[in-house]
């Protein structure tokens, strides 16, 4: 096994999935961000739509990072279920 250089991350904090699909018209994107807003709060901001689209956007608060990275995981499992690929 070479060794690339490339380290992925444990705990990711950014996240894009798509997923298309040509014989059903269906090119959509879900991407979702762990960061800090204005106020040093925690926010899970996830962003979803049509591909070349600005789509929509929700903005979810938590206690902490470790509470935000989990929710990501989880919306993550979610969307790959749902036929989403990094």
């Amino acid at each position: 096994m070479p060794d690339d250089g490339v380290q992925l991350e444990v705990f990711p904090t950014c996240l894009h999935l798509q997923r298309i699909d040509t014989a059903r018209n269906l090119w959509r994107f879900y991407r979702m961000t762990v960061q800090r807003d204005l106020f040093g709060r925690v926010t899970l901001v996830r962003t979803w739509g049509r591909i070349r689209t600005h789509g929509r956007e929700r903005v979810d608060f938590h206690e902490d990072e470790g509470v935000a990275i989990t929710a990501l995981m989880k919306l993550a499992e979610a969307k790959r279920r749902r036929g989403y690929e990094p």
